[in-house]
């Protein structure tokens, strides 16, 4: 970021005044709240995640310094049925189509088999990519294809799993038309996401546990030295 478009000293701390006021505001709500899942605390907690996120991100575009917060602001508490009657589990899982060759291949396999009752699931007169594409995700379980999807020349990309609590179940076809509308952030009962930045997390950490010294330890070298294989007493089977 440019030095013309980083936030201002004043800005920065409005941004921290902001969340001082949504702690009083929160801290209020929950002392004052008529019982469990009160709207009045969902709010606060809400407008204090937001400004906690707002604050972290100036502070951080200012003066290259984060904050110790870690409030998920785009998941606010449960409030659904405490023992609910349905669930509905939403998965959502991205690839690349990294060797187009490879799924044309596999659907091929797929139309050499079963002939002409693969033709016209779903993509019409459409060719190429597309058409194999329709081909394997309709002979294959999502699941199979998750656990082989280089088999298919896919490359995986981020994936999650949400699993929401309904009032009631569904009418058998009801949700047909439009199956992938948003879900009430507050009846997600958990949710499991997969992605590459976590693992270059890990990796990031494991690199900076591998750099750290003896000093870094709190250990002397001196005190401490490296045995050689000569420094060290012979078992009793070698003696």
């Amino acid at each position: 970021m440019s030095d013309a478009a980083q936030p201002t000293a004043a800005e920065v701390r409005a941004a921290a005044e902001a969340v001082k006021t949504a702690l009083d505001r929160h801290l209020a709500a929950v002392e004052g709240r008529p019982g469990e899942n009160a709207q009045s605390v969902n709010e606060a907690f809400n407008e204090l995640a937001a400004a906690a996120e707002v604050y972290d991100e100036l502070l951080y575009e200012r003066y290259d310094e984060v904050t110790p917060f870690d409030i998920p602001g785009s998941v606010p508490p449960y409030t659904g049925p405490e023992e609910p009657d349905a669930i509905s589990v939403l998965i959502r899982r991205d690839y690349i189509v990294a060797e187009p060759q490879r799924l044309l291949a596999q659907a091929q396999r797929v139309e050499d088999a079963e002939g002409e009752e693969v033709a016209g699931r779903g993509t019409g007169e459409a060719s190429g990519t597309v058409r194999a594409l329709d081909i394997v995700f309709g002979e294959f379980e999502p699941d199979e294809i998750a656990s082989r999807h280089k088999e298919f020349g896919l490359e995986e990309g981020d994936s999650t799993l949400w699993v929401t609590a309904l009032d009631e179940p569904a009418e058998a076809g009801e949700w047909l038309e439009t199956p992938f509308e948003q879900p009430d952030p507050k009846r997600v009962v958990c949710r499991f996401d997969a992605s590459a930045v976590f693992d270059e997390e890990t990796e990031d950490e494991e690199t900076e546990d591998e750099d750290l010294t003896d000093e870094d330890l709190g250990q002397d070298p001196e005190l401490d030295p490296v045995l050689d294989d000569e420094d060290l007493e012979p078992l009793d089977a070698d003696r």
